[in-house]
């Protein structure tokens, strides 16, 4: 039981680590358009996937899925909604923007919550709502200062959390589930790409070859931590999960502070740190929660 918690906590901390280190890859493709990284993303994805599937022969479930039109709209929906994440994450790195994205997962816990009660109908303790009301100051303050809504932030906040609660509820598991929303958006991704190629708007092709491989790895670096993301958070508790969560955003927090320099002065740091109080808080009480179903 103890080897198994280890194994768990080590692969999920791997994909949260890797996750936290996207900031450092998307910076080396700056030359490239957030919506052609996009593109090819899905479909390196893809091509890494299938080896994948092949490798384990999980090939089974392929045709009953794509048998059924309720299932393929609802991955078609949580592919568009997967693809402006990423674009939204992209063009925030490459416009010099980490610590905004950094804030974005961040928040998206708490996004989390909220969508929890109000499409599953969840129940939140007192403790609860406390977290969510000192983030939502957090927001408040940062709007203030800023003259306008982070909205880099809650588009990946909103969109990775409307991802998160439509592969809940779907039947496929995580390989499966990223292959088939992978494939949804293949004949597009490869049909948008041949318009750049043939209309010379595509940047990919005058790069580096250096960049070029860098773009052929967007399939394995963005398969391998869902992938072991997958794989260790059935190993181990979800409240153990929401706080090793806080690793990536504050790996990129720290990657666009001194790595790339961006501006973090005293107002900044008010109102992460209201949302920071707001994660402690609700990971404090969602461990506690844990512990107590584990006692009774």
């Amino acid at each position: 039981m103890a080897s198994l918690m280890q194994t768990g906590i080590i692969y999920t901390l791997l994909a949260f680590l890797i996750w936290g280190l996207f900031p450092l890859y998307f910076k080396a493709l700056h030359g490239i358009p957030a919506e052609e990284i996009v593109l090819h993303r899905f479909i390196w994805s893809l091509a890494f996937l299938a080896c994948v599937l092949i490798f384990k022969r999980r090939w089974a479930w392929l045709r009953p899925a794509l048998q059924q039109p309720k299932l393929i709209a609802l991955f078609v929906l949580s592919a568009v909604l997967l693809a402006g994440n990423w674009y939204t994450y992209i063009w925030a790195v490459n416009a010099g923007r980490v610590v905004d994205a950094s804030l974005g997962y961040f928040i998206n816990p708490l996004i989390n919550v909220l969508l929890g009660v109000v499409f599953l109908h969840e129940r939140l303790n007192k403790i609860q709502w406390l977290s969510i009301a000192i983030a939502s100051t957090g927001v408040a303050w940062l709007t203030w200062q800023a003259g306008h809504l982070p909205w880099i932030a809650l588009i990946l906040a909103v969109s990775f959390g409307l991802y998160g609660l439509l592969r809940k509820t779907a039947q496929l598991g995580a390989l499966e589930g990223l292959s088939l929303e992978t494939l949804v958006l293949f004949p597009l991704a490869l049909g948008m790409l041949f318009w750049l190629l043939l209309t010379g708007q595509s940047a990919a092709v005058h790069a580096p070859l250096s960049t070029q491989v860098l773009i052929m790895l967007a399939g394995p670096i963005t398969a391998i931590p869902l992938l072991l993301f997958a794989a260790g958070a059935r190993r181990i508790p979800l409240s153990l999960v929401g706080i090793l969560q806080y690793t990536g955003p504050t790996l990129q927090l720290l990657i666009g502070v001194f790595v790339f320099h961006e501006a973090f002065g005293v107002e900044r740091l008010i109102g992460f740190s209201l949302i920071w109080l707001a994660l402690f808080i609700y990971a404090l009480n969602s461990w506690h929660a844990y512990h107590q179903s584990r006692s009774a």
